[in-house]
């Protein structure tokens, strides 16, 4: 049988099936103004029965301006993202905007469906992780007439504001840090670095880094799906038993780091002297544990801040480098 599209159902419509006025239908719907108890169940009744969906772009676009900020973030499991949210939260409450959020999972083509769909809400500003986007997101963002800010990467073009650090910078960093130490038997675990475009980049000017000083990454062990400790502990089991004389293991993130931490724990591995581990984030956790992390700092919840601000202030385009800080620790 062939489908055939049915006409969105207005607010005249349920007005007149409630035999009321289309004012007084809106005032049920917003719970504002007065009317009676009678009034409401007539109004709810016709709006049931006709299947009648509330136009909030109308309500967006009628207003004085649009409140809300929209994120398009990758992961709550990583507390990167939830850091971020945090800073920008407060910026934005204290200016009465309101903040709404959705997760992609890494997935390009998940962010952008949910970046359509907080689009239709006209929001004042979209945020979203990174520069790597689809052709669509990019030109659905472009034609949006809000602004749109782009998290944690310095590495590319923004499409009007960025903020966050160089990701290459950070993966450069890391693996000179190593090298001073004279750790030469480097290997890497890490996880989808083709989702995740941020580690991937670290990653990648990492083993350039090695190369330029007649180094090389020795092995790696890349587990698929998002980060997390017991991936770190899985990826370094599996990474040591092909290659076992490794002398430093450089992580995608803290999460995996803490995770290779633990494993060396259990299997009695000293650290740094048998092997060093070195992380990404500089997450709380890493300071608390018997030997603090070793790894690169980054201002999560500053980079929200920051952003927020920028969103507030109706700031031009721009770039703005919060730069990161290297932790040397105790685990190399």
């Amino acid at each position: 049988m062939e489908f055939k599209h049915q006409a969105t159902v207005t607010l005249a419509e349920v007005a007149e099936a409630a035999g009321v006025g289309e004012s007084t239908v809106s005032r049920v719907l917003r719970n504002h103004g007065s009317f009676s108890g009678k009034t409401r169940e007539r109004v709810m009744a016709a709006v049931e029965r006709l299947g009648y969906v509330p136009n909030r772009i109308a309500g967006t676009l009628a207003s004085t301006g649009s409140r809300l900020v929209a994120f398009v973030i990758p992961s709550l499991s990583n507390i990167v993202f939830p850091d971020v949210l945090r800073g920008a939260s407060a910026v934005l409450e204290e200016n009465r905007y309101q903040a709404v959020f959705s997760v992609t999972d890494y997935d390009p083509g998940k962010e952008e469906a949910l970046a359509a769909a907080m689009l239709a809400w006209r929001p004042a500003a979209v945020m979203l992780a990174g520069y790597e986007h689809t052709e669509g997101t990019v030109k659905m963002l472009r034609a949006s007439g809000c602004r749109i800010v782009e998290l944690l990467d310095l590495d590319g073009d923004a499409l009007d504001i960025a903020v966050g650090f160089s990701n290459r910078a950070a993966g450069r960093e890391s693996a000179a840090f190593l090298l001073k130490r004279g750790y030469r038997r480097i290997g890497y675990v890490g996880h989808d670095l083709n989702r995740d475009t941020r580690a991937g980049k670290r990653f990648s000017s990492f083993c350039e880094t090695l190369g330029a000083h007649d180094a090389s990454l020795v092995a790696r062990e890349i587990l698929p799906g998002a980060s997390s400790v017991e991936n770190g502990r899985l990826g370094l089991e599996r990474l040591l038993a092909r290659t076992s004389d490794l002398d430093a293991v450089y992580f995608s993130n803290d999460d995996m780091a803490l995770g290779g931490y633990f494993h060396c724990l259990a299997e009695g591995i000293a650290i740094p002297s048998k092997l060093a581990i070195f992380g990404y984030n500089g997450l709380d956790i890493g300071r608390a544990t018997p030997q603090p992390l070793s790894t690169i700092r980054t201002p999560r919840v500053a980079t929200g801040e920051i952003a927020a601000q920028l969103v507030v202030a109706n700031a031009p385009a721009q770039a703005v480098d919060l730069g990161f800080e290297l932790i040397e620790g105790a685990t190399a």
